[in-house]
């Protein structure tokens, strides 16, 4: 499984990047990407930081 963020919609607000560091980072413009992996570790953290945001452009899906 991976997150993908929709940039075009992103605020910024961090929210993502706060709650799962391992799997969200900012780019150069500032806009949240998911550069990390997930595995079943860390899969609740990164549904958190999907549920925590609030413009709703993290998604959650297959490999």
């Amino acid at each position: 499984m991976k997150a993908i963020v929709n940039q075009e919609g992103c605020i910024s607000c961090g929210l993502c990047v706060s709650t799962c560091p391992e799997v969200f980072a900012f780019d150069e413009d500032g806009v949240a990407i998911a550069n990390g992996q997930m595995d079943d570790a860390n899969y609740a953290v990164v549904e958190s930081a999907r549920n925590a945001c609030p413009v709703e452009v993290i998604d959650i899906v297959e490999d």
